[in-house]
């Protein structure tokens, strides 16, 4: 700029010294001011963000001023340990350094026991459970299902140690019921076992529902209530019609579950309520195909979000291709019970909530027992069934994630593969899809049968990679380990059940209200008795209810005499799923523990208000009809809830808003006659006393609780 400027040059720019620069000399650095501004903005977006890497006994690596997990500790950077490449190069890249017996170990999902857990097992706990491993392995030679004998035995369990660092198992099912703390820290020592073993592959441990009111809580179907906030039942949850605060449900779940290292849920059942005899019913959404969607939509995304992520807990979709039109209501966890039957021909009705559940994009889908009978497809349970599995999932649904079967197919459940050996029965359904197998923790068959060569290893490879990538997805291999403290604070915390006391409320469902006689006006004498029943099903003596506590503008009474109204909550219950024994399953409430003489005695004393906790279909026409002169004036309908909820609604502290999920039966004879696939409200005019949908609303509006925000 010291030398002297031409006219042309004259158009100057001053700068902070008030230097001079010629123009075009200007427009050249701001160019590449401008290139280097954006070239480092750009950079700055993908610069790759160090995670937070959990390690307890591997060194971690630095390269390029960040940190990885030298999981396999050979002192480099392998493509599997770089969480900056994509998972599915990250699993590619493990696969190939994986033996053919920890691939096979790895096909395995397996009950995980603590130390002093007696689950599946005879005998009884002498000590409390705690967070140490259980090194015990648990063998049967007998079907813990139908009570017959096995033709191989099965170890449902293997010793922690053993079932990581010799059969080489990474998934597990924790069944045990427990603090929050002791879950964690029992979650951070079996992943830093894992840490410690092989390729540092970290584990993925998975359960059933853990957040429900049930009175059917049994191994295998649901934990039932737990130190988790405690929420309705399945059927509540539908019962609410609120799909935001379904969302915010599997979102509370998922925060509760990933905090203390539960990372995979064996749930939920988008099956169909369409045989009311059936026992897992209470674990539905209820009989209609496209809300039950809607709600698996909802579920999926609380639970995973939009895609599986770091955050995410896995969902495991079941049972496809629908479990709800046993044969009869039988259940096909038993022989008597493995018909699926579509005397309706409704079968492409039951995949719409599955077709929902894909396209949330849940991780896993499982397949039940059942074989199909009289339908175009073979009659073989749905793990052997190709044309099911691969054909209808795989091919026409488009489900790219993880086939995981029901517990035993293989050694307990082979319906239609009875004839086939244990080996043949690997192959059969390992052609049909099945990636991940449920039930037992020895791989040795699987292994032999991989080794003889009667499978292609690509089948194999297909079904470790679909595992390993749901594993990166979570994040589990830069940190799989929890803080037990944080576990503790936030699990069943008061914000979180206060949202599950508002869907308490909302899934009570009105039905019947006489004369405008709830809700209850101040004052009022009330005598509140509780029927409920023992786990074998027997009748029980009431529980009635006095203290009020202020709580409540009525008095309780003593006896049913002194009082002006009647509350009277039955909960019937059938004889549990896995005491079953093929004989014909009736609804009336006199076969599920119900006395119906005493409810009646009880009645007729005063006006009654009765409410009915539905974990089926119930037909209550022993105790209340529609066409006769009853001493019961106002019917409601719970889901797993509790005395609160139930009171808050009697009273009018919360208007009731929720509506039925399925259709009740007027008698058994139209049970008897229905037709297992077809829901109820399209049996006929004469099928139903309380119809799908139906729901009543106080006059005068609602004075409830403030909504949930989406």
């Amino acid at each position: 700029c010291s030398k002297p400027m031409k006219a042309s040059q004259e158009r100057t720019l001053l700068g902070p010294t008030c230097s001079l620069m010629p123009i075009p000399r200007i427009r050249l650095l701001v160019a590449a001011f401008m290139l280097l501004t954006n070239q480092a903005i750009s950079q700055s977006k993908s610069a790759p963000k160090q995670p937070r890497l959990g390690v307890r006994s591997v060194k971690l690596l630095e390269q390029g001023g960040l940190q990885f997990k030298d999981l396999n500790r050979n002192g480099q950077l392998d493509k599997y340990e770089d969480w900056r490449l994509s998972a599915q190069e990250r699993s590619r890249d493990l696969l190939a350094k994986m033996s053919i017996q920890q691939k096979v170990g790895f096909m395995l999902i397996s009950t995980t026991r603590m130390k002093n857990d007696q689950s599946f097992g005879t005998a009884q706990a002498k000590e409390p459970i705690t967070s140490d491993f259980n090194e015990e392995d648990l063998v049967a030679s007998q079907n813990m299902f139908t009570r017959k004998p096995l033709p191989t035995p099965i170890m449902n369990a293997a010793g922690t140690t053993k079932a990581v660092t010799q059969y080489h198992l990474r998934h597990f099912i924790l069944r045990a019921n427990v603090t929050a703390r002791t879950t964690a820290e029992w979650a951070n020592k079996l992943q830093a076992l894992c840490e410690s073993d092989g390729l540092g592959i970290p584990a993925i441990i998975a359960s059933n529902p853990r957040n429900h009111i049930t009175g059917a809580a049994a191994i295998g179907t649901s934990v039932g209530k737990t130190v988790f906030s405690a929420w309705p039942g399945e059927l509540g949850l539908s019962a609410m019609r609120d799909l935001t605060l379904v969302r915010e449900f599997a979102d509370i779940a998922r925060q509760e579950w990933s905090a203390v290292g539960l990372r995979k849920g064996y749930m939920y059942m988008a099956d169909l309520a369409t045989e009311p005899r059936w026992q897992r019913i209470e674990g539905t959404f209820g009989e209609d195909a496209q809300w039950a969607g809607q709600m698996m939509t909802e579920i999926v995304y609380g639970f995973q979000g939009k895609t599986l992520g770091p955050s995410s807990v896995a969902v495991t979709t079941k049972h496809f291709p629908g479990g709800g039109s046993g044969q009869g209501g039988q259940d096909p966890h038993f022989d008597w019970g493995k018909k699926e039957v579509f005397p309706g021909g409704r079968f492409a009705n039951n995949l719409i909530p599955f077709k929902a559940a894909i396209k949330a994009g849940t991780s896993a889908i499982m397949p039940y027992y059942s074989l199909p009978a009289d339908t175009k497809y073979e009659p073989i349970a749905y793990a052997y069934n190709r044309a099911v599995i691969h054909d209808l999932l795989r091919t026409e649904l488009g489900f790219t994630g993880i086939i995981n079967s029901d517990t035993g197919p293989i050694e307990m459940m082979p319906w239609g593969a009875e004839n086939l050996s244990i080996q043949e029965r690997y192959k059969r359904t390992l052609e049909a899809g099945v990636n991940l197998y449920s039930g037992t923790a020895d791989p040795a068959n699987l292994l032999a049968t991989v080794k003889s060569g009667r499978v292609d290893p690509k089948l194999i490879d297909d079904s470790v990679l679909r595992l390993l990538l749901e594993k990166f997805n979570l994040g589990l291999f830069e940190n799989p380990y929890v803080d037990e403290a944080a576990a503790e604070r936030l699990v069943g915390n008061a914000q979180f059940q206060a949202k599950a006391d508002l869907a308490h409320r909302k899934s009570i469902v009105l039905l019947r209200n006489e004369a405008d006689l709830l809700p209850l006006k101040p004052q009022t004498k009330v005598y509140f008795e509780a029927n409920a029943a023992r786990a074998g099903g027997s009748a029980t003596a009431a529980t009635s209810f006095t203290a009020n506590e202020g709580n409540y503008p009525i008095t309780f009474v003593a006896t049913p005499e002194d009082a002006d109204v009647i509350l009277l909550w039955l909960k019937p219950s059938a004889k549990p799923l896995f005491a079953s024994d093929g004989s014909p399953i009736y609804l009336s409430l006199s076969k599920n523990s119900i006395d119906v003489a005493y409810v009646n005695s009880l009645t007729v004393k005063r006006p009654t208000i009765l409410a009915i906790n539905y974990s089926n279909p119930w037909v209550i026409d022993e105790i209340y009809r529609k066409d006769a002169s009853n001493s019961i004036k106002g019917v409601l309908a719970t889901f797993g809830t509790t005395p609160d909820a139930l009171l808050d609604i009697v009273t009018g502290k919360f208007s009731p808003t929720g509506k039925m999920p399925f259709t009740t039966p007027v008698s058994e004879e139209v049970v008897k006659n229905q037709k297992e696939d077809v829901p109820g409200y399209e049996e006929g005019s004469g099928y139903g006393l309380f119809k799908y949908n139906e729901g009543l609303m106080y006059k005068g509006g609602n004075k409830n609780l403030p909504a949930s925000k989406p």
